[in-house]
């Protein structure tokens, strides 16, 4: 079939619309190309979940970190500690086995009905573990730069009868978000390569419903030829990193549209190897 048809067929298969079975004879690079650009769109779901509930979760631990209560500080500190000390990979595989042990017809709690058969899969029980994962390296990006606010702008706020949740609204949390967007957009792109984790750990592909990596390492099999599929898996990757700088990049010119020109933060892309 002709490349066009191949895109018709296959754009959606990693979300179940389309053909049940996958190319095994005569795979062409548009199978490829389409199929793991297919996948992708699992990795974009983690990444864009994970981010969005990770930067709330991020901020209230940033907070709690700084909070003056021990009974507050010191859950958050050993939360951040747990899951910026072991490694993603490990978090990955300790999670599915726990979420194994659940049992399959739910729990009841306080009289309520929790579903818990879904957590094995990896929609769920891998961005969970995502969540959690980001949460921790984001809040320390916020705490630090939490520490960072200059006193004289706190002491100005205090000068102008600002106070509260006026004061934090107004002066601590924007400069705090201004502060940390360099690091924090770093952190975004991590979290977005760490998605490939997901095809190695034990959460299955339900279905054949993979990320990128389920499919790339299914054309690598099949043709015997690992290089093709995992380049263009690594396109899509690079694509959609320049797309994650250039929106941050705009809501960091956001947050400084407000300072002198030469007084404004830049963005410096800085890729972890190993984190």
């Amino acid at each position: 079939m002709s490349c066009a048809e191949t895109f018709m067929t296959y754009a959606l298969r990693a979300i179940g619309i389309g053909p049940r079975g996958l190319p095994k004879v005569d795979i062409t690079l548009c199978d490829q190309v389409v199929l793991i650009g297919s996948g992708m769109l699992w990795n974009l779901y983690f990444a864009v979940l994970a981010l969005l509930v990770g930067f709330m979760f991020a901020n209230g631990l940033a907070f709690a970190k700084g909070a003056p209560s021990p009974l507050v500080r010191k859950p958050a500190q050993w939360f951040i500690f747990l899951f910026r000390g072991s490694p993603l990979f490990i978090q990955f595989f300790l999670a599915y086995e726990l979420f194994v042990m659940l049992p399959r017809d739910g729990i009841n709690l306080l009289g309520l009905h929790l579903p818990t058969g879904n957590f094995t899969r990896a929609w769920l029980g891998a961005l969970i573990v995502l969540i959690l994962n980001t949460s921790a390296y984001s809040a320390e990006i916020f705490y630090g730069a939490m520490r960072a606010v200059p006193k004289g702008d706190l002491e100005a706020a205090d000068a102008y009868g600002i106070t509260g949740w006026a004061r934090f609204r107004r002066i601590t949390w924007p400069t705090t978000l201004r502060l940390a967007w360099p690091a924090y957009t770093n952190e975004a792109i991590f979290l977005f390569h760490a998605t490939a984790l997901v095809f190695f750990s034990g959460f299955p592909a339900w279905q054949q419903k993979g990320d990128a990596l389920y499919y790339a390492s299914y054309f690598a099999e099949r043709t015997f030829n690992p290089f093709v599929a995992y380049p263009v898996a690594a396109g899509f990757f690079i694509l959609v990193t320049l797309c994650i700088i250039g929106v941050f990049g705009l809501v960091n010119r956001r947050l400084n549209r407000h300072l002198p020109q030469q007084s404004r933060t830049r963005l410096r892309v800085r890729p972890k190897v190993i984190r």
